[in-house]
């Protein structure tokens, strides 16, 4: 067989077409709920890992800036500090690439497992770092390198910790389990960040920035060797095993999800917008917004921290409630709802934080902050079930990292940089807006409910036994992804013959 048979024939059977969906008992997972729970705890850790280490470095962005860029001053100091930050991100989509390509081939436990020990070395590494006063201009070249290693790994981590709980859990409650991968984001982001207001206050200015800022970077190291331990022991995800298993018994040879992307580039285009939407209020909130209140509101930084600490512990429950409710109701009405909520309520909610007054700052924060619940109760069961099981880490991790890079991570910077510019400091809310009202159009044009319904080439996961019967009685919908399975056969058929 030629090169080019062997290519066409990669897709003959993986996404051949049938004459209607069949479907067996053998083929429905029934879901160990215990070990459904441990691979939440296991992949939350994970992702408190790197909230841990994005807290710890916007909450010392200020003091990061006096560190590592002395010769810098006022706003322009801030902005290196973010873009030191935010440089990260541009090698993002490169490691989605490498772990994603890996954890389609190896499975999504292995490539959890290192991106969780470079994530944890790279972070320790930051707190190594002699300042700039002692090695000058290198001490900010590793800096960055450390970060770019943070990046690296971070491309693979938080789409397969998406992958990875999406495919353990049963359907009727993938919304609600997986929302608990965003509670570990504001558990590591409010221990990075309470680690830090804890230090300010019992070390003062002075010693903080002396010494006292190495310390968070230091605890990297225990988190991740927790981390580790919990993942070596979970088993790989039914679906995968399930994918495995066919392929092995059917021949099936892996598929190359660059092909797929060719022909799902609406899909592809919606993971970018619900990602931007989604990234840019968080990073907005979690990460830009306490510089935001020291530097340019002129607020004090210890009250500024714990103003927004307060707030990440409120946002805890109603994250697990907005999984919840997304189950019941579906995830579309929850992201519409968030949407809508930025669209309208962001420059109230920057007016009361421009106020000066205490308790009109915390309403305004609590708002922006309730509203990024809506996607982060929603967004990590959504994502992955948008791909096909034969490609979904891959394409997941390069869609999201792209989108994450392009437009999340860069959220810090650009408002420094736009304030700065316009000495508006009413700009992230004209921001959140215009990213609001682009990803509600979006959303509501393409976006297909995925509450309750079985991931995109995969069959059903329960949670009984008993509800294997019921399932088998409307194959249609239990396989409701056979048609668009089916379109894609059609149309690369139509663009080779021979296929």
């Amino acid at each position: 067989m030629d090169s080019n048979n062997h290519e066409k024939s990669k897709w003959a059977l993986p996404f051949r077409k049938k004459s209607g969906p069949r479907l067996h008992k053998d083929d429905i997972t029934v879901v160990d709920t215990g070990n459904a729970k441990k691979a939440v705890v296991a992949t939350a850790l994970g992702n408190a890992m790197e909230w841990f280490d994005f807290g710890i470095y916007s909450y010392l962005a200020v003091i990061m800036g006096k560190v590592f860029f002395p010769e810098m001053t006022g706003s322009i100091q801030l902005i290196y500090t973010f873009a030191t930050f935010s440089i990260a991100f541009l090698v993002r989509p490169f490691g989605g690439l490498f772990f994603g390509r890996l954890g389609d081939r190896l499975g999504r436990k292995k490539v959890l497992t290192i991106t969780l020990v470079m994530m944890a070395v790279s972070t320790l590494c930051i707190g190594l770092i002699p300042s700039y006063a002692s090695i000058g201009i290198t001490a900010s070249v590793l800096l960055l390198l450390a970060r770019l290693v943070q990046g690296f790994s971070t491309g693979g981590e938080y789409s397969g910790a998406m992958t990875f709980i999406a495919e353990s859990t049963p359907d009727k409650r993938r919304g609600f389990m997986a929302s608990g991968l965003e509670v570990g984001t504001l558990v590591g982001y409010i221990a990075g960040s309470g680690l830090v207001t804890l230090l300010s206050y019992l070390l003062g200015p002075d010693r903080m920035l002396a010494w006292g800022w190495r310390i968070p970077f230091f605890i990297a190291a225990p988190i991740g060797l927790v981390g580790l331990y919990l993942r070596n022991h979970l088993e790989e995800t039914p679906a995968f095993e399930a994918m495995e298993k066919a392929a092995q018994d059917e021949g099936r040879q892996k598929v190359p999800f660059r092909e797929l992307l060719k022909v799902q580039w609406r899909v592809v285009l919606l993971c970018i917008v619900m990602v931007c939407s989604f990234n840019v209020v968080d990073y907005m909130v979690l990460s830009y917004m306490p510089s935001h209140l020291t530097a340019v509101l002129g607020y004090g930084e210890t009250e500024g921290l714990l103003l927004i600490l307060i707030v990440m512990f409120i946002m805890i429950p109603i994250v697990l409630f907005m999984g919840y409710f997304s189950d019941r109701i579906g995830n579309k009405r929850i992201i519409q709802g968030g949407l809508l909520g930025l669209i309208v309520l962001s420059l109230p909610a920057f007016w009361w934080i421009g106020s000066g007054k205490g308790g009109m700052v915390f309403l305004g924060l609590l708002c922006l902050a309730v509203l990024l619940t809506c996607f982060e109760g929603t967004m990590p069961s959504v994502l992955p079930a948008l791909f096909f099981t034969k490609v979904r880490y891959g394409a997941l991790a390069i869609t999201y990292n792209i989108s994450a890079s392009l437009f999340g991570g860069t959220t810090p910077l650009v408002m420094a940089w736009l304030i700065n510019l316009t000495g508006e400091p009413l700009v992230p809310a004209y921001y959140l807006i215009a990213v609001s009202l682009i990803g509600f159009v979006i959303v509501t044009m393409w976006f297909t409910e995925t509450s309750g319904r079985s991931l995109r080439g995969s069959a059903p996961a329960v949670e009984k036994p008993h509800e294997v019967h019921e399932v088998l009685q409307e194959p249609e919908e239990a396989l409701w992804w056979h048609e668009e399975q089916s379109a894609i056969h059609d149309q690369l058929s139509d663009s080779d013959p021979t296929r």
